[in-house]
């Protein structure tokens, strides 16, 4: 049997070791690993390759494709995939897969030690005792138990915040386009349009892209509908809140805290992954950068940086999908194939 060129790109040196130490038994194949991006003025370790995996600043178009006769896989070791000409490789018969999801229990997670952190008034609490004050005075929390959260957006990330919230015994309402109406009876979830789910809701956790329909889905217009004393939780994309109204909502009480991960301008981020990459450089707005240094220094506030993600089983989940997208592909059954 011919021997299988596979080669990788865009890997730190962490992962090399993983994918050499997961493949070693692999029968009839080369592993070839470069940590730059794949471009045209780069390809000789691509050169006779039959399986390609990169991340998403290589882009793979024609012209990269008419250099690499040989290949029959693309291996993205990212969800997305328009750095790939997908119409290029269909007609050229080359399978490309992605990796559909790797953090969703790991988002939701961090979401509510958001929550945790809110509701307990962690923050003071640690930076008190660290100055050596042990008062209890303005430390007042509540219980997550018998409250009620809004989950706005019940994807997988989504569905792993309801499991969690039914864990704490708290009543749970959600928003979503095309609501998966088995799972919410099996969770006893209460679907409800948006405003109605602002209203009734004492935690409101976002958990949707951020496109046309979703940008600013928090706004000024409906900001004054949310149950006062609420407090909200966006684990997604910063652009689903709009942040001056957010900045008012903490200013009138209607919110009484807010945890965020992530901020409106903290530029586009297309890829979680693509946050640890060196060619990942901030291009933002000034008016909202400026609002956002204004929230992260609200005592009402917690911002933690774009790291609801990352985890070492997280970050592992990617390779671990990447190389079973290859071995099933070698053994001419390919998945998690894009269209």
């Amino acid at each position: 049997m011919a021997e299988t060129k596979i080669a990788f790109f865009e890997t730190e040196k962490w992962e090399e070791d993983y994918l050499r130490e997961k493949l070693a038994t692999v029968k009839n194949i080369s592993l070839d690993f470069s940590p730059t991006i794949l471009e045209p003025n780069n390809l000789a370790k691509a050169r006779n390759a039959g399986i390609l995996a990169v991340f998403i600043y290589s882009k793979i178009q024609k012209e990269i494709l008419d250099a690499l006769p040989g290949l029959k896989s693309i291996a993205t070791m990212s969800t997305g995939f328009d750095h790939i000409d997908i119409k290029e490789c269909q007609s050229r018969k080359i399978k490309v897969s992605n990796v559909p999801t790797y953090g969703s229990n790991t988002v939701a997670e961090h979401t509510f030690a958001l929550i945790l952190a809110l509701s307990r008034k962690l923050v003071p609490s640690i930076e008190r005792t660290r100055q050596g004050d042990f008062t209890l005075e303005g430390l007042r929390g509540f219980d997550l138990s018998g409250k009620t959260i809004g989950i706005i957006g019940l994807g997988n990330i989504g569905k792993h915040v309801a499991r969690i919230a039914s864990g704490f015994e708290m009543n749970i309402l959600a928003f979503d386009p095309m609501p998966d109406k088995s799972f919410g009876r099996k969770m006893k979830i209460k679907f409800m349009e948006v405003d109605e789910l602002l209203a009734n809701s004492d935690i409101i956790t976002l958990h949707a892209p951020d496109n046309e329909k979703t940008h600013h889905l928090i706004n000024k217009n409906n900001i004054e509908k949310i149950k006062k004393g609420a407090c909200l939780v966006n684990t997604a994309r910063g652009g689903l809140v709009e942040t001056e109204a957010l900045l008012s909502a903490l200013k009138q009480d209607i919110l009484a805290g807010a945890g965020l991960d992530v901020l409106e301008e903290e530029c586009v981020v297309k890829e979680e992954k693509e946050l640890l990459a060196a060619p990942f450089q901030n291009k933002c707005d000034l008016k909202t950068v400026l609002q956002n240094h204004i929230l992260i220094q609200n005592p009402k506030v917690i911002v933690t940086p774009h790291n609801a993600f990352n985890s070492k089983e997280a970050l592992a989940r990617i390779l671990d999908t990447t190389i079973e997208n290859i071995l099933a592909f070698l053994k001419n059954k390919p998945i998690n194939l894009v269209k």
